[in-house]
This record gives C-alpha cells, sequence and structure tokens, in this order.
C-alpha cells in the first residue's frame, strides 16, 4: 500500500502518463481543421508559458547565477533536448502509427545508457547489457522487413518518433547532470525549448497567417485547453520524478502504452500486428529493467 506521502507523486506520474498517452488525439482533431501540427505544438506551448509565467521571474534569476558560475551550458542543453522531444512527439503521432511510434520512442533506455556513459561517466552492469540486448532486440522485431534489408524505421514519422526517444533519454541525463537547476527551471526548459525549436520550423513551412485565420472559437478553446493541461502536466511530472524512486517512475510511466494503445484502437482504428506485440514486450521489458539499472547504480 502507498504510503500518505507517495500518493500525490503517484498520481502525479499516472496522471502525466495518462495525458501522453491520450494527447495526440487532439493535436490530429486540430489537424483535421487545418491547423497543423508545427502550428498548434507552438501555440500550445506559448499558452502553457503563459500559464507558467508567475515562475519566469525566479528562473530568470537562477539562471543569471549559474551563468556566473559557468553552468549554464546545462541548462541551454535541457531547454534543446527538452524541445525536440515534445515537437518531435506531436509530429510523430500526427503522421505515424501511434503504438509503432510510442515504442520507438521508448526505446529511450538505451540511449540513456549511451549517454549517461558519455555524459555522466557511469559504467555498465549486468542490467545495462541486458536492456540493450532486449531494446535492440525488440526494435528489430518490429522493424525487420525481408525484402527491405536493415530493421530501419519504415517512413518520417518512425524516424522522428525515434528521435525524440533519443531526445527524451539525452534530456534525463541532462536533468541529472543539471542538478544545480530547480524544478520550475526545469519545467520552464520544456516549454521554451518547444517553442524555440518550433517556430523557426513553422515559418520555413510558410502559410502561417492563412492557418491562423483559419482558426475558430472552437479550436482556439482546444488550443488553450491543451496549454494549460501541457502546463500542468509539467508540473506533476517533475514533482513526481523528484519525489519517487527512479524504478518505480519508470514502472508507472509505462501505464502511457497502455493508454495509447487502448487509445488509437478505439480512436483512430491501428491495430498491431503479432511481431509488433513481440517487439513491444521486449521494449517494455528493458524499460522494466531500466528501473533495476537506476537503483543498481544508486
Amino acid at each position: 500500500m502507498p504510503s500518505k506521502e507517495n500518493v500525490l507523486p503517484l498520481a502525479s506520474v499516472l496522471t502525466g502518463a495518462l495525458i501522453w498517452g491520450l494527447i495526440w488525439y487532439p493535436y490530429r482533431v486540430l489537424q483535421d481543421a487545418g491547423i497543423s501540427g508545427t502550428l498548434a505544438t507552438l501555440v500550445t506551448y506559448l499558452l502553457a508559458m503563459l500559464c507558467g509565467a508567475f515562475m519566469l521571474p525566479r528562473v530568470w534569476r537562477e539562471l543569471r547565477l549559474q551563468n556566473k558560475d559557468g553552468a549554464g551550458w546545462w541548462a541551454v542543453a535541457l531547454v534543446l533536448s527538452s524541445g525536440w522531444t515534445n515537437l518531435g512527439y506531436v509530429l510523430a503521432v500526427l503522421h505515424g502509427e501511434v503504438m509503432r511510434v510510442l515504442l520507438l520512442f521508448y526505446l529511450a533506455p538505451l540511449w540513456t545508457i549511451l549517454f549517461s556513459y558519455w555524459l555522466l561517466g557511469e559504467r555498465l552492469n549486468r542490467y545495462g547489457y541486458l536492456i540493450i540486448a532486449l531494446s535492440f532486440g525488440g526494435a528489430f522485431i518490429m522493424l525487420w522487413e525481408p525484402q527491405l534489408g536493415l530493421p530501419l524505421p519504415g517512413n518520417p514519422a518512425e524516424w522522428i518518433g525515434l528521435s525524440a526517444g533519443m531526445a527524451f533519454a539525452l534530456a534525463n541525463v541532462v536533468s541529472r547532470r543539471a542538478a544545480h537547476l530547480s524544478l520550475e527551471a526545469k519545467s520552464c526548459s520544456v516549454w521554451l525549448g518547444t517553442v524555440l525549436l518550433t517556430a523557426p520550423l513553422l515559418w520555413w513551412q510558410g502559410g502561417v497567417q492563412n492557418q491562423l485565420l483559419a482558426i475558430d472559437a472552437q479550436a482556439w478553446l482546444l488550443l488553450a485547453l491543451l496549454g494549460i493541461v501541457l502546463c500542468a502536466v509539467s508540473f506533476a511530472v517533475q514533482y513526481a520524478i523528484a519525489h519517487l524512486p527512479a524504478n518505480r517512475a519508470i514502472i508507472l510511466f509505462l501505464f502511457e502504452l497502455v493508454v495509447a494503445a487502448t487509445a488509437s484502437y478505439f480512436l483512430a482504428d491501428e491495430a498491431m500486428q503479432l511481431r509488433d506485440w513481440l517487439g513491444a514486450a521486449l521494449i517494455i521489458f528493458a524499460s522494466l529493467l531500466s528501473g533495476k539499472l537506476y537503483a543498481a547504480s544508486s
């Protein structure tokens, strides 16, 4: 039974997993209404920043102090990696099969091991080697097409989902390395990074004015609700990570896959094949083992 102290962190992480397992659907609704994923991402994360604007004075003071100590580069790395995590996630689930994209995203424990080795000097133990083997095995089963040769992502959406998972792993490692940054600063980095990376992409794509004119009151309401939800879920996830053991948080975050599998079946008529389920089982098991990796290294 969870203690009273753990109830709020548990609820926070499960809420975060629920939101991220469903958030692809309103973005698809907006896309069907003529609002591209890039514009919807920019607007919703700008609104999330506005919702969290009361934190900004404290965050800017904190970053100025850190820059005097030469620690600001870790904040920049966190902003960029967090930004691509969110932008890539939205673009991938909009244009690809939700579960395949998410499973490629959840190869993150594999990249976490590699980034931890390069940036933190952490050495692999037996769990690390097993996680690598299971992750590669799951990806191989999912992606291998005999007529195409190498088991690689089959379309741009899957490549983007894979890269977003790599960015997610990098953001987690940088967050651990940047222990000097507060939870408020880390939450703001998610919104700021997404806005900074989305704006130039939107400018390059063009047609922004026509898209903005096409947004009706109902779409603006949905965008506003998404912005509020993104702001709240950022706080919830950061709070949960700070108050739960790493191994328990990782297991609970896998609830997102259950939500996404159910939602994609009923809302998008997407069904996974047998080999997708086999690959998913290996990738999920690798994610579960990554909790053992953190427990063993702590």
